[in-house]
């Protein structure tokens, strides 16, 4: 028997059945989701439950705080059991750096419609009187979140699903998942055969085993979880109120009530182990409901510690043990989203947390099925952030990691380096030895600034002592010269007869019909969104050098192959591992090339946006004539076994103009005093062009092109919220991201990033706000770290307006 669907969903956890309600919701009813066993019989049905409003992501907050605001109309909605302990939460902090954060957090909360609120330790005490708070000096209170019953949840979806027409097979082996000649996806089951437009591969646990029969290899690891359920607690018995779920990063544990009993759930931060070794953590398929024997040795010394704090617990027996499987990716955050190299393959799995996750995971993913992209910025949850170079050892170092982190805070510029060092240019030990403190790039190593005394740097949320550092850097790529190793750069040659008339349907601007010009495009979606931006120069009549950045290069490449009409003659070629890429930048960077090279660099044979092929000590250069930084300079775009001899000529030629190597803070810092957007911060899959404020690279009279028609559609109808620059009266830290924005005291926007401005000594950032207060000397205020700091538009850049410097 073989049945037609839209849309097929492999697994039938509450990520998978999340989805199913939420593409049901979006109006789709031919699909069905498919379960080999019962729904929740993977890792849903063994799960503690909890459902955290606390988190550091302004996308993730939005998915978590949905549903918090689900689960608790479900059992109204569908009648099903849901158990919804709105209970609240508490998590401690320790030390200053998490008091900074928890700031950081309710900032970002208050835009997500999450409510926390920091407490002291009096008032936790309060909250939670049996608590003991040795060496904790705050809280972060989450009014709104608990937990609830995970199967009844999953459940619940499953019942809202059918309601609006959605199938599920349950009992039903997916044995196999290929591609048809006519692209679309033949799903294979022990009870007949599905041809599906779209499929889902929402497998949990056995997401990695679903994905082989494709040639997947997926970033997740199958790792052991215990939490411990003890005997009834007297004092939970005298009282009604329950209390509320706690997150304590001196033991590594999260604890809450169950029933009248307590819940124990650490994470040991050392020897985190496998689920199913034998098999490289994937379970067979007769794993079903499956827990695995209690391990007390490596979680007792966490429990002693809870013990210590909650003394009412000391002397209780352990009811029950729940030892279970749980998928870690090398971040922690679930894989949503289509995979590289196959159309209309999708992954909803991968989360840790998928009973707090599943209904936002499920909403936002819809929307990209659906509609092409998602009202929030999915590229932090894209299968594609992750490249080859998440191989499965990486994946298991980093899923450790990730597992013994998980309550000790990452603070901004700690470099973690388990499973460091998978993409390295030539230059790598050589930059080491100069002082670079390297930061990773989509597996690239990338320097981020320069210890020249061998300091480590002080980690925190305020300046430290790399803040006078990287004012030297860029002091010497404003007044002098500087060079920084870039090769992290997403490359591809584009070539053929019809390369043009492609590259122009799949981008918004006009492509320079000048050999050797450079433009600046996006690639937008069918609704004018933008999902890509790229420089592209035209080497030749029929070669173009496409460009984009280091997270991007998945992604761009699927949206060039699967934009190519079958007819068009075109090859695309990723070229970013054969090309390292220095940049060269500041008013002495002529000076410096010139000794170099032959060809004439003056702005009448080598303007600004324009690139040639030039020889540079020797070496066949595509040298580009674009700076992100707003100085004369230009991209040397070198075969990577050549690197390191230009580099030492560059270097050697330019100790006479006070040449300096730089790294990424300083190009954040050079960035944002030419008010250039950042993408996934400014440009993202929830906007357009139009609210952008990038409208002079919309080109609609070039001809038809992807996203041409919405995006000017947009234009007509009006826009709801607008980009724009700000100076912050900040004081010791600056816009990262995320912080609320607000005026006459309401909060009506976002900041998408910042960063001090060290050649004009001011704090900026952008921030989306609605189009009446972007006006230039409009007054609003941030939410930096607690405190609200006023922020006034600005009509222009903050450094050189007129880009005299890179045309100079």
């Amino acid at each position: 028997m073989t049945t037609h669907k839209r849309a097929v969903i492999v697994g039938g956890g509450n990520m998978g059945v999340g989805l199913l309600y939420h593409l049901a919701l979006e109006g789709w009813k031919d699909i069905v989701l498919l379960e080999k066993g019962e729904l929740t019989s993977g890792s849903t049905w063994h799960a503690a439950g909890l459902c955290p409003s606390f988190i550091a992501d302004y996308n993730m907050s939005k998915i978590h705080h949905y549903g918090n605001t689900l689960y608790p109309k479900l059992e109204a909605m569908t009648g099903q059991y849901v158990s919804w302990h709105g209970c609240g939460g508490i998590r401690f902090a320790t030390n200053d750096h998490e008091l900074d954060y928890f700031k950081l957090v309710a900032g970002i909360a208050d835009n997500s419609g999450a409510e926390i609120e920091i407490i002291d330790p009096a008032k936790i005490k309060q909250i939670l009187p049996w608590i003991e708070l040795d060496g904790v000096v705050g809280g972060a209170w989450t009014k709104g979140d608990g937990h609830v019953d995970p199967a009844g949840v999953c459940n619940a979806m499953a019942i809202a699903a059918r309601n609006l027409g959605a199938e599920i097979v349950r009992e039903c082996l997916v044995t196999n998942i290929k591609p048809t000649a006519t692209g679309e996806w033949e799903v294979t089951t022990e009870k007949g055969t599905y041809i599906c437009e779209h499929v889902i591969n929402a497998g949990g646990n056995h997401a990695t085993a679903i994905a082989a029969w494709s040639g997947l290899q997926l970033p997740i690891v199958n790792l052991k979880h215990q939490y411990i359920i003890t005997d009834p607690v007297p004092e939970f018995l005298a009282r009604q109120e329950e209390i509320p779920v706690i997150r304590d990063p001196r033991h590594s544990a999260y604890y809450r009530q169950e029933q009248k009993s307590a819940l124990i759930g650490p994470y040991e931060t050392r020897g985190s182990r496998i689920a199913w070794p034998e098999t490289n953590g994937i379970p067979g398929w007769d794993s079903d409901q499956e827990l695995f024997e209690e391990e007390f040795d490596p979680i007792m010394p966490f429990l002693e510690g809870v013990m210590k704090s909650m003394p009412i617990w000391a002397n209780l027996g352990v009811k029950r043990v729940v030892n279970g499987s749980i998928p870690h990716t090398p971040d922690d955050r679930p894989l949503l989203g289509p995979v590289h190299g196959l159309k209309n393959y999708w992954l909803c799995c991968g989360s840790a947390i998928g009973i707090a996750q599943g209904a936002g995971c499920g909403k936002y993913l819809a929307q990209w099925i659906v509609n092409g992209e998602s009202e929030i910025n999915m590229a932090g949850l894209d299968p594609r952030r992750f490249g080859a170079y998440a191989d499965r050892d990486y994946c298991r170092a980093k899923a450790h990691e990730a597992y013994e982190h998980m309550y000790t805070l990452q603070l901004p510029g700690e470099e973690r380096q388990v499973a460091r060092k998978n993409r390295i240019t030539p230059l790598y030990d050589k930059l080491v030895r100069m002082g670079a403190v390297h930061t990773e790039a989509h597996g690239w190593e990338r320097p981020k600034w320069f210890s020249l005394d061998g300091a480590p740097e002080d980690l925190g949320f305020r300046r430290g002592n790399a803040f006078k550092a990287v004012a030297e850097e860029c002091r010497a790529v404003r007044e002098r010269v500087g060079v920084m190793d870039l090769s992290s750069f997403s490359k591809f040659d584009v070539t053929g007869p019809d390369a043009e008339a492609m590259l122009n349907r799949l981008t918004a601007n006009k492509l320079s019909k000048r050999l050797g010009g450079i433009v600046l495009t996006h690639m937008l979606t069918k609704n004018g969104c933008i999902e890509s931006e790229v420089t592209i120069t035209r080497l030749g009549e029929e070669h173009f050098y496409v460009l984009s950045g280091a997270g991007a290069e998945e992604r761009d490449l699927d949206k060039l192959n699967q934009g190519k009409l079958a007819q068009e003659n075109a090859a695309i070629r990723n070229v970013t591992e054969d090309y390292g890429m220095l940049v060269l930048a500041g008013p002495r960077s002529r000076d410096v090339l010139s000794a170099l090279t032959d060809a004439p660099l003056d702005n009448d044979n080598f303007r600004w946006m324009s690139g040639r092929e030039i020889t540079v000590a020797g070496a066949p250069v595509r040298a580009l004539r674009v700076s992100y930084v707003g100085e004369l300079g230009w991209e040397l775009h070198i075969p990577k076994r050549q690197l390191a001899t230009v580099y030492d000529a560059v270097w050697q030629a330019g100790k006479a103009h006070g040449i300096a190597n730089f790294g990424a803070y300083a190009i954040n810092s050079l960035r944002m005093e030419k008010a250039y957007r950042g993408l996934h911060s400014e440009l993202t899959n929830e906007i357009t062009l139009i609210e952008g404020d990038m409208e002079r690279f919309f080109a609609p009279d070039k001809g038809d092109f992807i996203g041409r028609t919405a995006t000017l559609n947009r234009k007509q109808q009006g826009i709801a919220i607008k980009l724009a620059y700000v100076e912050v009266d900040a004081n010791d830290n600056d816009v990262v991201g995320g912080e609320p924005v607000f005026v006459n005291g309401a909060c009506v926007g976002v900041a998408t990033s910042g960063g001090y401005g060290h050649h004009t000594g001011k704090s900026l950032a952008f921030v989306y706000v609605p189009p009446e207060n972007t006006t230039p000397g409009f007054e609003m205020e941030i939410g930096l770290l607690g405190e609200r700091r006023k922020a006034v538009v600005l009509a222009e850049p903050a450094y050189d307006p007129a880009s005299k410097q890179m045309r100079g």
